[in-house]
């Protein structure tokens, strides 16, 4: 599998795995199965249950096409509307362990989901054809729409861990620090979380150093060396941000 490196806010790369073709394509199909199996039920619905196949027959051809289209919306909108509440993913892709993601470091916005999914319509032309052979020219495995929105779908296999996410255990009695950590995003805790394990595994004194100055310059702090290290400094800022923003729960 390919790595691909995003650039973080904070100037930090990170290297992650990207999504291979194969989990791509079978997490849209799915997707698709659960679409099939939407549609099928609501036409059962809609003609065998509540009998209302006699609305279409007084109605013309373009009246009873708006009320096909109505009855199937939810198919046509299912990626966009799922990956914006699922941050990124679809049953298909959680399943799969799948996530799009942006490439400049930041959360994928509603914006970037529409446009990849306004780009779906040439990505699935001649039966998905130009989506995969842009996956396999692209360098991220990355379909026209991933392009145009500046995302990649990247795998989430090596982080079933809480160690790998912004996750921290922390105790009922615990008493937090530093309420300054509120102004820290989702997106910031996670690059600071994923850095400090992995300076932490190398014993890397130097990006830990990096990482508190950077956390102290951003979140205003002057904390005194002789009460507490860096790696202390550190720990406790993670655990702060579960504690406020209720992430343990």
């Amino acid at each position: 599998m390919s790595q691909i490196a995003i650039n973080t806010s904070q100037n930090v790369n990170i290297n992650f795995i990207t999504a291979s073709i194969g989990e791509r394509i079978l997490a849209y199909i799915i997707d698709g199965a659960i679409k099939v199996a939407y549609i099928i039920a609501a036409f059962y619905i809609f003609f065998s249950i509540l009998n209302l196949g006699y609305l279409l027959d007084g109605l013309d051809q373009w009246s009873q096409m708006a009320v096909y289209i109505a009855i199937t919306l939810p198919v046509s909108i299912y990626p966009v509307v799922l990956e914006s509440l699922m941050e990124g993913q679809t049953p298909g892709k959680k399943l799969m362990k799948i996530r799009v993601v942006k490439i400049d470091g930041y959360q994928a916005s509603f914006g970037d989901y529409l446009i990849r999914w306004v780009f779906r319509l040439i990505d699935t032309t001649f039966a998905g054809v130009v989506g995969l052979i842009s996956m396999i020219v692209s360098k991220n495995n990355q379909r026209l729409g991933d392009i145009a929105s500046g995302t990649a779908v990247i795998s989430l296999k090596n982080n079933i861990n809480i160690s790998h996410t912004i996750l921290e255990n922390i105790h009922e009695d615990y008493i937090p620090s530093f309420p300054q950590v509120i102004g820290l995003s989702d997106n910031d805790m996670r690059i600071i979380k994923d850095n400090y394990i992995k300076a932490l595994s190398v014993d890397d004194r130097q990006v830990i150093t990096k990482l508190s100055e950077k956390i102290k310059s951003i979140l205003k702090l002057e904390i005194d060396p002789t009460k507490m290290t860096e790696r202390q400094f550190i720990g406790i800022i993670i655990k702060d941000y579960n504690y406020y923003t209720g992430k343990d729960s």
